[in-house]
């Protein structure tokens, strides 16, 4: 297979990060004869510093026409100032917007060798594999109208959470579908009991769901499912929830297996083209140190490898090759190990099996 992949590392420890998947993808490529070109974009911080701008016409184009984008992370002290026109974040949610990508895969996975780093109880733990689905280019981070204003007794502030049944529909048959492919149980998370756009929600899944007869619906309401991640979070399989409420919830479940280096993304759309990004941050405090976790971003890898090029097998192979450096405790900082990532990049790389 001939793949052309679009790098864009981003602000912080996203070049670090991303240089260690790169040569994972590398690796993949030689070792199960496939041709892979790469073209390397600014986003986010290191944009606005380059071309006023955290995303340029030039960079939605070029990801337009690859197979599939792998991104670090973007963000950082130097452009955090709230009241900025532009922001660093602008570019990854503006890159989200301009590709159509609605579906945002975010799988929580446990290694076995991990349970004392994680905060719960290794009890808790036992049969923990779930997989989020969160809606990625509706809700409030993009409804209208969104203002600050002064008034005549102070200021105020006014966002929107706005979706439409559309929106709603295309990303929940999106999780139904991969609930069939697993263990035939979805949970759908709203907060129908106080919002209306959670209303509309509940009543379009229930729509959908009809649909999908071979697979069990729950609804939960948010702080509810918070709640029970932590307290009962095996019962999970697939869940599905708006924007907002997904990224939150997703943060909290990463803390199950140890650490948020260690989980990865996808946002998808219609095709097959997909951007692939660890779900934690730039963490600007470590950036250029070296000692950042990079098994975010290749198990990144992993996920465009099986969804925007179909190489399952590949997927696989990167896969087991992390569970095989983790187990043999191969383990960067933030999980009580002295791997750099350079080091925690080759201990993958070293376990990598062939077809």
């Amino acid at each position: 297979m001939k793949a052309h992949i679009v790098l864009l590392p981003g602000d912080g420890i996203g070049p670090e990060i991303v240089n260690e998947a790169r040569g994972v993808l590398e690796a993949i490529a030689t070792r199960f004869g496939h041709t892979f070109s790469w073209e390397e974009h600014l986003l986010g911080g290191v944009s606005i510093d380059a071309h006023g701008t955290a995303l340029t016409d030039a960079v939605i184009a070029a990801c337009r026409a690859s197979s599939g984008v792998l991104l670090g992370a973007v963000g950082g002290p130097k452009w955090d100032d709230p009241a900025a026109k532009v922001r660093p974040e602008q570019g990854l949610l503006g890159l989200r917007k301009a590709l159509g990508l609605f579906a945002n895969l975010r799988p929580v996975m446990l290694y076995p060798s991990l349970a004392a780093a994680s905060p719960l109880k290794p009890e808790r733990l036992v049969g923990v594999d779930m997989l989020v689905v969160r809606e990625l280019t509706g809700g409030v981070y993009f409804g209208q109208p969104r203002l600050r204003e002064k008034t005549a007794t102070g200021e105020r502030a006014l966002d929107t959470m706005e979706y439409s049944d559309m929106e709603i529909r295309r990303v929940v048959r999106r999780a139904f579908e991969l609930a069939r492919g697993r263990k035939k149980k979805l949970t759908s998370v709203d907060k129908a009991n106080v919002l209306e756009s959670s209303r509309l929600w509940r009543h379009v899944t229930m729509e959908v769901a009809k649909e999908y007869p071979d697979v069990s619906l729950s609804h939960q309401l948010v702080d509810s499912c918070a709640m029970r991640l932590i307290t009962h979070a095996a019962e999970f399989d697939v869940i599905v929830t708006e924007n907002m409420f997904g990224d939150i919830l997703t943060d909290e479940a990463s803390v199950l297996g140890g650490s948020i280096g260690l989980l990865p993304s996808a946002s998808l759309g219609e095709g097959t083209l997909g951007v692939y990004e660890p779900i934690h941050g730039s963490a600007p405090d470590i950036a250029g140190k070296g000692i950042a976790n990079p098994v975010g971003t290749i198990m990144s890898a992993a996920m465009l490898l099986r969804y925007s090029l179909g190489l399952e097998k590949e997927a696989v192979a990167v896969e087991k090759a992390v569970a095989r450096a983790v187990a043999d405790g191969q383990l960067t900082r933030d999980l009580g190990g002295s791997l750099s990532t350079k080091d925690m990049g080759k201990a993958v790389l070293d376990r990598l099996t062939g077809p």
